[in-house]
């Protein structure tokens, strides 16, 4: 299997597509773009991490910082995004936590699990209305959140909290079965 054969079967499993520049920076992955230090302080990597786990909350399941989705997602940004992705990226950190300033009056670090919650919701509805628009050129830069719910999605889903206890896993598969019933609520199958 190819890795784009095999991100293609994770978003699918997770329910969704990932976009063609996070298809395109995992397919190429040569570490050739320049390492952001800006990525590798501690307060960008703990900013990092609260996001991701407002993104996937622990429940019943672990969530996205037991994962450690966090380093997933800088060795990612560092290893196979261009320079220009990179920057987008970590402008969008600034703007979420701009944003939490201007509505809270707090840093996203000091605001509350469920005002992270709102503020997210809202940046997502942002990143839905900016992939919509009708002005929308090739080549225009994906949306920073983007690349946050990705990322986060699948450091997750390929980390082994993620697919031993969000998803239903077996080591070692047996025969594929084409047609298995599904009851509402049960786990995905981890792959």
């Amino acid at each position: 299997m190819h890795r784009r054969d095999a991100i293609r079967n994770v978003a699918i499993l997770l329910g969704t597509a990932i976009s063609a520049s996070t298809l395109s920076a995992l397919e190429s992955c040569t570490g050739s773009a320049p390492k952001k230090y800006d990525l590798q302080k501690p307060e960008t990597k703990a900013l990092l991490a609260e996001i991701a786990e407002t993104i996937i909350p622990k429940t019943s399941t672990p969530g996205a910082k037991d994962a450690k989705v966090e380093d997933f997602i800088i060795v990612m940004m560092n290893d196979c995004y261009k320079k220009e992705d990179q920057q987008v990226f970590l402008d969008g950190l600034l703007k979420i936590n701009e944003a939490s300033e201007k509505q809270f009056k707090k840093g996203f670090m000091d605001i509350t699990p469920e005002q992270r919650t709102e503020l997210l919701t809202g940046i997502e509805k942002e990143r839905v209305e900016y992939n919509k628009r009708k002005d929308k050129k090739e080549g225009d830069p994906t949306h920073y959140f983007q690349y946050l719910k990705e990322l986060t999605l699948l450091g997750y889903f390929t980390s082994e909290p993620g697919a031993t206890k969000a998803l239903r896993y077996v080591a070692v598969p047996g025969k594929y079965e084409g047609c298995t019933p599904y009851t509402k609520g049960e786990k995905a199958w981890a792959i």
